[in-house]
């Protein structure tokens, strides 16, 4: 038998060597991506090949063809949407997942990944402040978190009107309502959308100027039509400012109707994790479900994250299959009872080797670090001449614009000069940022969740953004 071993190592090693030059890049290195769309596909859109081609080469040919096409979204200097990086010990055990290649759907064919996941998830819950009871879904991110969660709220809220929507399918159903405040995630949408729930029945109730769902708005809508089927979707933590809903009033007024009520806290529910900040999730565990990301403020690789359901048996009935030639374990965790998924990857060991490398103190260090960074950057940066600071930052999540210098200018001029401010900075290569139009106004978001930023990068940013501001204002004044 050909021994493969010699070829095995040298390519892995290969990768490795390449990784390490990723990650331990030069001080002038942009952090946006340099290539051109152009560039990118004339390297890579190459005609397929009849042949194969040695491993290693094709392993050089790739990092040389990605060249200027990777963000370092792994970095310290990158404040775009809302994206952590890696931590050492989750990024080397997703490593060994890929290498030990295990199909996680089931105890029989993995049993290690499925230990592993059931602990994890019992720590996560403990994090958390979530009931033990509960029951936990590793999943690819908030996305399909969100399917998960709401499929078990699905099944629920039919089967109380006689309804098996398993077996039946939708189609003569009772329609089920979805209210939530006008600050929902698009993720939202879309579960709404792939659980066949439909779109029309989302009603986006008003927020006050915090952003909090308004009691009252919820309960007019509660009190209007109090015996349909209907989800309550709270935020923990808002895409532009981190707002968290007043889950210690809403959620009895929502269980008064018996509303399930599901939490979005796609970032915020880690601020459970903070003794400082852990006050904004009071009352959040008497919800009916959670979801959240573990490649946001955890720093575990991409492909992570996790829904939590208070109804046990809701969420197995929504995705629970048995076939012959399935071997089911009645002790063990069988993943695929409580997953979208059926073959899957092994995503548990990054979570397990990421909480036991911090521990609960390191993780609130990191939420907490991560914030105090954020307010930085964003009181420092709203503070230059033509800044503005729009929202100041309660988590990791603020918002600054930039302001026309001219003469006579409009909103629209304010708007378009944000915008170009925002691409200068992308230009410069020193930060990532990204915008987002908020209340009216363009503005760039800030948001900080990268385990190694640091406040020499703060520093560094500051000093970037000020010189691209002097710059552009001198050249319209």
């Amino acid at each position: 038998m050909e021994d493969n071993r010699p070829t095995l190592r040298s390519t892995l090693t290969l990768a490795l060597n390449h990784a390490l030059d990723h990650l331990s890049p030069s001080e002038n290195r942009s952090v946006s991506a340099t290539s051109t769309l152009a560039a990118l596909r004339q390297k890579l859109d190459i005609p397929l090949n009849r042949s194969g081609i040695d491993a290693n080469t094709v392993l050089d040919e790739l990092v040389s063809g990605v060249e200027g096409g990777i963000t370092d979204s792994a970095g310290g200097r990158f404040f775009g949407w809302v994206i952590g990086g890696s931590l050492p010990a989750a990024l080397a055990a997703d490593w060994l997942t890929s290498a030990w290649d295990q199909n996680a759907g089931l105890y029989a064919c993995a049993p290690a990944a499925s230990v592993v996941e059931e602990t994890a998830g019992r720590w996560l819950k403990e994090i958390f402040h979530l009931p033990a009871s509960a029951s936990f879904a590793f999943v690819t991110g908030a996305q399909m978190a969100h399917v998960t969660a709401l499929a078990a709220a699905r099944h629920a809220l039919l089967a109380r009107h006689g309804w098996d929507v398993e077996q039946n399918g939708l189609s003569g159903s009772p329609a089920i309502r979805i209210l939530t405040s006008t600050e929902k995630h698009g993720t939202l949408v879309r579960a709404v959308r792939l659980l066949g729930l439909g779109e029309k029945h989302i009603t986006a109730l008003k927020a006050d100027a915090q952003g909090r769902l308004l009691e009252d708005s919820l309960k007019q809508a509660l009190e209007a039509e109090p015996s349909v089927p209907t989800i309550v979707v709270l935020q923990a933590g808002d895409v532009n400012i981190g707002a968290f809903d007043d889950f210690a009033t809403l959620i009895p007024l929502a269980k008064k109707y018996n509303a399930w009520v599901h939490v979005d806290g796609a970032f915020g529910l880690w601020a459970a994790a903070s003794p400082r900040l852990k006050h904004l999730l009071a009352g959040v565990e008497k919800a009916d479900s959670w979801i959240t990301d573990g490649h946001k403020w955890l720093n575990v690789p991409f492909d992570c994250g996790y829904a939590f359901v208070a109804d046990r048996a809701a969420h197995r009935a929504s995705f629970a299959y048995h076939a012959a030639y399935l071997t089911h374990e009645t002790e063990a965790r069988d993943q695929l009872d409580w997953n979208p998924e059926h073959s899957r990857r092994a995503r548990g060991f990054a979570t397990y080797a990421a909480i036991r490398h911090l521990g609960t103190s390191g993780i609130a260090d990191l939420v907490e670090r991560t914030c105090a960074h954020a307010h930085a950057l964003v009181t420092r940066i709203g503070s230059l001449p033509h800044s503005q600071m729009l929202w100041e930052p309660q988590i990791n999540q603020g918002l600054v614009r930039f302001l026309h210098p001219g003469k006579n200018v409009t909103e629209q001029d304010h708007d378009a000069f944000t915008d170009h401010i925002m691409a200068e900075i992308l230009k410069s290569g020193e930060a990532f940022f990204t915008g987002t139009t908020w209340r009216g106004h363009r503005a760039m978001r800030v948001s900080v969740s990268n385990w190694q930023t640091s406040s020499a990068d703060v520093e560094r940013v500051c000093q970037c953004v000020s010189t691209v501001l002097e710059k552009a204002s001198a050249s319209v004044r």
